[in-house]
């Protein structure tokens, strides 16, 4: 655990001291159990190239299979930035990132992918990048009907129960599932082909997805009854009315859950409880909207639902570490979007 815990700091070198400090636990995070686990070194570099193409500067490019994105990042982030995910599978072809959920955190690289399994609000920082060899990921929206389909494929006789309900998993890459996102890629550069068989091709990725390591974790994402499932009906509607007031038992209802067995899953997907989920979601959509939509700290704090604008300020410095008027205009100083970590 301490070997791991060195290797995640020596990792993410730059960053800054508050971030180290939290990135000590990064040691649960699984790591290859061998250097020369991971895919080959050739795949990487094709599927680089590819992603480059489709991604000449920095940012978030969407092509033409919906669902389908391309990332590029040319520097690291000074810092951790925090938005909400949606369900996705991120591949990266060159350089690394972390994320953190609650105190979880999560490091993945072109040896390791990340799945998100349900809308979560985490902070993420790109560690290794340069302009030479930017960070470079493909990420594949993860829609439930999708996977529960190909988890019939996959489990004819059941889904395995995972260990945990996390909402966030990282797993082994490998050098099949590297070169499929390869051809996924390429095919965008051919409509026709792109049309008819992208989606053969994301079925592919999805079903060696659910025969790896991770692979029963992502098959709760199609599982009505699952745990994730079940806290995904309330999280859609949090974030639908993150706005109004909650009831707790409410949610439960929801869920089809007692309130105590509800608030039990729900921290285990997303390592916060409902009520500290609601504050994340609410202040991080006031960070998007006076980032985005140039709101003053007053109207986006009534905005997302706060009554009184000192409550407000308080808890917004509470979890991004300064005031909100003095924090986005570093954030606007430094080139940061509302939207950076989501990609």
């Amino acid at each position: 655990m301490k070997e791991q815990a060195r290797a995640t700091s020596r990792s993410s070198a730059g960053v800054s001291r508050s971030s180290r400090a939290i990135l000590r636990l990064a040691g649960r995070t699984p790591r290859p159990t061998a250097p020369d686990a991971g895919p080959h070194a050739e795949s990487l570099r094709r599927l680089a190239r590819l992603l480059a193409a489709h991604a000449p500067y920095d940012g978030a490019f969407t092509l033409r299979v919906p669902g389908v994105h391309v990332v590029r990042r040319s520097r690291p982030y000074p810092e951790m930035v925090r938005a909400t995910v949606t369900p996705a599978l991120c591949i990266v072809a060159q350089g690394a990132k972390i994320v953190m959920l609650g105190r979880e955190v999560y490091s993945y690289d072109a040896s390791r992918m990340i799945a998100y399994a349900i809308d979560l609000p985490v902070a993420g920082q790109i560690v290794r990048a340069s302009a030479t060899e930017p960070f470079l990921a493909l990420k594949l929206d993860l829609e439930p009907y999708r996977i529960a389909a190909l988890a019939l494929k996959v489990y004819p006789h059941g889904v395995p129960n995972p260990q945990d309900n996390r909402g966030v998993v990282v797993g082994q890459a490998t050098t099949a599932i590297v070169d499929a996102a390869a051809r996924l890629v390429e095919l965008m550069a051919q409509p026709a082909d792109a049309e008819l068989l992208a989606p053969l091709v994301i079925d592919e990725i999805l079903i060696r997805l659910l025969r790896s390591a991770i692979g029963p974790r992502v098959a709760q994402i199609g599982q009505k009854e699952s745990g994730v499932q079940r806290v995904a009906k309330a999280v859609s509607w949090v974030r639908a009315n993150f706005a109004q007031p909650m009831a707790v038992e409410a949610l439960a209802a929801l869920a089809h859950m007692s309130p105590s067995s509800f608030h039990q899953h729900f921290k285990a997907v997303t390592s916060m409880s409902p009520l500290q989920y609601q504050k994340v979601l609410r202040l991080h959509e006031a960070r998007r909207l006076m980032l985005a939509r140039m709101m003053d700290a007053g109207s986006a704090g009534r905005e997302v639902g706060y009554l009184s604008a000192s409550q407000f300020s308080r808890e917004y410095t509470r979890l991004f570490g300064s005031a909100p008027t003095r924090d986005v205009a570093r954030l606007r100083q430094n080139g940061v979007a509302g939207d950076e970590v989501a990609r």
